[in-house]
């Protein structure tokens, strides 16, 4: 009986342990992640205002970008409605990219 006591404590002891690791461990991937995913929307933003300032239609535009996790924010003013739709098609071509907010103002 005492065996029997004795190897439900061992195993009570092991089991909480395993767990007490386990949000250690998941604590720091969490930091991990955000600092990896902070990383590739900065990497997205400058992929994006390259993209754009490579274009002819769209090198002289003011229009602020901004990434969180991968799904992009576009203000400003634009000239036309295709200018819009332009600027649009671009960004959702650039790798990472997982969704576009484009609330750019047609000024023309």
């Amino acid at each position: 009986m005492k065996n029997i006591k004795l190897l439900a404590l061992v195993l009570s002891a092991a089991v909480l342990a395993g767990c007490a690791g386990m949000n250690k461990s998941g604590a720091g991937s969490s930091a991990s992640q955000q600092t990896s995913a902070a990383t590739d929307d900065a990497a997205i933003v400058s992929k994006i205002k390259s993209a754009l300032a490579a274009d002819a239609d769209l090198k002289d535009t003011k229009i602020d970008v901004t990434s969180a996790q991968g799904a992009v924010r576009l203000k400003g003013e634009i000239k036309s409605l295709a200018l819009r739709r332009k600027v649009d098609a671009i960004v959702k071509d650039v790798a990472g990219v997982k969704s576009v907010d484009n609330q750019l103002i047609v000024t023309g």
